[in-house]
């Protein structure tokens, strides 16, 4: 593909769009329902996350739609931010019984036969949202030519962004108007850090990436990039990438400084969106976002955002929030149905991600489509839009223009794509050597992420043993891969 610029990495950790909390940290696993067992009239979901404090009332009003439409009912059971990926992997690997969840370790797991093949059932069973998918989403989620996921349609773009608290930055009249990058930041982070010491400068934790202008064939938890600003038709070693080391070095001196938390590496301390527990945290923002707007919203406090990265369709960004049907399901095409109303109807969708009409949001009368907040909208009482349904059927809030929309499916038209959209590395080959690389980035990921750790001394020691765990087989087989990828 020839369009391309610079790409917005990305992991679950990191996220986001809708009413989303703690993003930056984890939390304690919060469920809901007392079964995990699923049953011919109620599926299982797992999601990651919180569970809305109002979950009953929301599911309540959701179930009574779904059931009338689908014949069944959905039980969400949620799983902290700092737990999900370590929980879902002992559920796909003791191959639990459960429908639906929220993807995690995507194409593994996919190329493992965890999840069902969707490449039939969505056109047939979630016709209607099927259809409404940017060609980018079906791309970015073909593993060996199938589909295992059902995206979210939302920010198909997105791009990296440094959010702020604005209650501090006009508390200590700090200006953030020249930030570009990451190091643009200390001279704000000092001059808070000064003032308050006992509040989290830069709010980050366990499962924490450092951004950069990269994209990834297996995931940023890997270290195998194609640098977009460089050649794009290379596979490098990300810790090799001079700029990025450069960003881990700024972590670094952060984390000695006291900007970042002490036990960052560890830690799944959540930092609410809508909390003064922090100042500056990371986000990721796309079309849907209207700028700050559903950030802010999401917080119930104003909050400001300087992009460091350029908006960019991508691999990540396509598996940014999918949802997958377990191949252990007993009822995969209702599963896949159940998705399919989810993403096309608005009543229901619109009830979960803006909570219950009448208490958090009315429609506006004479104004198809848009709705306006009610003292009730608050945090914690809604499911986020970014990880929930098709953001293209959401109402806008009354302070949503015309003119904002038609810059929204401008901007999304006009988008530009990565060269790796699309590429999925055939892992059969390799698949020891990849476990094992697994297990090395285990180790050292948290640490140099997070600033604890220096890279200087670390990354040697752990590129040493990426060398024992196989990383140049692997390297070799994903390059043949990808350049016969560039060919077609």
């Amino acid at each position: 593909m020839k369009n391309w610029k610079k790409v917005v990495s990305a992991g679950i950790a990191v996220v986001l769009l809708g009413a989303l909390t703690a993003c930056s940290g984890g939390s304690k696993e919060k469920t809901a329902g007392s079964s995990n067992k699923s049953d011919e009239n109620t599926l299982l979901m797992y999601q990651i996350g919180d569970k809305p404090d109002n979950y009953d009332a929301l599911m309540e009003v959701a179930n009574k739609r779904l059931e009338e439409k689908t014949g069944v009912k959905l039980n969400i059971q949620y799983i902290g931010w700092g737990d999900y990926k370590k929980k879902m992997s002992v559920i796909v690997s003791s191959g639990e019984n459960y429908d639906i969840a929220f993807a995690d370790n995507y194409v593994p797991n996919a190329q493992k036969g965890a999840f069902a093949d969707l490449t039939e059932l969505a056109p047939k069973f979630a016709k209607d949202a099927y259809d409404q998918l940017d060609e980018a989403y079906i791309q970015g989620n073909l593993v060996d030519g199938k589909l295992y996921a059902f995206p979210v349609n939302g920010n198909v773009y997105s791009q990296q962004v440094l959010t702020f608290n604005k209650q501090y930055l006009d508390k200590y009249d700090l200006s953030i108007d020249d930030i570009k990058t990451y190091q643009d930041t200390e001279d704000v982070l000092k001059a808070f850090h000064e003032k308050e010491p006992n509040v989290a400068a830069f709010a980050i934790g366990q499962g924490f990436k450092v951004q950069g202008d990269f994209d990834f064939p297996i995931g940023n938890e890997y270290p195998f990039a194609v640098d977009l600003n460089g050649d794009g038709n290379k596979i490098i070693n990300q810790y090799d990438n001079k700029e990025f080391v450069e960003s881990l070095k700024t972590m670094h001196k952060w984390y000695q400084a006291g900007y970042i938390p002490s036990d960052a590496a560890t830690s799944n301390t959540e930092f609410p969106l809508e909390g003064n527990t922090w100042f500056v945290r990371q986000e990721t923002q796309g079309p849907y976002d209207y700028g700050d707007t559903i950030l802010t919203n999401a917080a119930g406090q104003e909050l400001v955002s300087k992009a460091f990265t350029t908006p960019l369709k991508s691999t990540a960004q396509a598996q940014m929030a999918n949802f997958v049907v377990s191949n252990t399901s007993k009822n995969k095409e209702k599963a896949v149905e159940v998705l399919g109303q989810l993403n096309s109807d608005p009543e229901l969708l619109n009830g979960l991600v803006w909570g219950i009409e009448g208490e958090a949001w009315e429609k506006i009368s004479g104004k198809e489509d848009k709705i306006k907040l009610l003292d009730g909208y608050k945090p914690n009482t809604h499911l986020a839009a970014w990880n929930t349904g098709n953001n293209k059927i959401l109402y806008t809030q009354d302070t949503i223009t015309d003119d904002m929309i038609k810059e929204r499916d401008e901007s999304i038209a006009k988008a530009e794509t990565s060269p790796i959209l699309g590429f999925n590395f055939v892992t059969s080959s390799v698949k020891t050597e990849l476990s094992n690389i697994a297990n090395v980035m285990s180790q050292y990921l948290d640490g140099l992420n997070t600033g604890t750790v220096d890279p200087e001394v670390t990354i040697p020691k752990m590129k040493e043993a990426l060398d024992n765990a196989g990383y140049e087989k692997v390297q070799t087989e994903m390059q043949k891969q990808y350049d016969a990828f560039l060919k077609k």
